[in-house]
């Protein structure tokens, strides 16, 4: 799905401010270039890693075909990770319709369901083609899914859910997406398909700058 371009980036002069000559240097030796490939954050963000761990975020919305077919990849990525890098998924929400799936994903996390789970959401939406949007056909489909409808209503509508949905959203707009699937390294760097040029090539980058990021650059 197409990227709304970062507001910080509308033009070159601004683009050419974000990132020292040292950064466009490693980059180019990479065959990745700053402000084409990948995306530096004017303003770097206070992530929720461990000390000594690197955040990479992946911001997703189950309705999205590209972030269905992004998924096994993701997954597959996500299961080869060194012990210093945390792959957290964060549901976006475009409109306040989204919201119902945002609150559903941290159902699934709260349980530690969304290894089992996620990929069977994703299908039930893409494959299947069910109409999951709302939380009654969320709770209904969880009830299928193992997950007491209850359990599911009751935290779906918790305090600690509603939050970190809350949480999802802020991350979001910190970030600049308004496009998935697309991926945060470390509060400072944002690369998505469209800059990439694809998805596998995105996590390539991202394994570049989780690197760069070690050497302390």
């Amino acid at each position: 799905m197409k990227r709304r371009q970062f507001t910080a980036l509308a033009s070159s002069s601004v683009a050419g401010s974000l990132f020292l000559p040292w950064q466009a240097a490693m980059s180019q030796s990479a065959g990745f270039k700053a402000g084409t490939d990948y995306l530096v954050l004017s303003k770097p963000i206070t992530t929720d890693a461990p000390k000594g761990k690197v955040e990479v975020l992946e911001f997703f919305w189950y309705n999205c075909p590209h972030c269905n077919a992004f998924e096994p990849t993701l997954s597959a990525w996500g299961k080869k990770l060194p012990k210093d890098v945390e792959l957290k998924r964060v549901p976006v929400r475009f409109r306040d319709t989204f919201e119902a799936q945002q609150r559903a994903y941290y159902v699934l996390e709260t349980l530690g369901k969304v290894e089992q789970l996620q990929g069977k959401l994703f299908a039930a939406i893409h494959v299947e083609k069910q109409s999951l949007d709302k939380a009654e056909a969320l709770s209904a489909w969880a009830e299928k899914n193992g997950i007491p409808a209850a359990k599911f209503t009751e935290l779906f509508n918790s305090f600690s859910v509603v939050g970190k949905a809350r949480r999802a959203a802020q991350l979001q707009e910190q970030y600049k997406v308004e496009g998935v699937p697309a991926l945060g390294i470390g509060g400072r760097f944002y690369v998505d398909g469209s800059l990439a040029g694809s998805m596998d090539r995105a996590l390539q980058i991202t394994d570049f700058l989780l690197n760069e990021i070690r050497k302390g650059r």
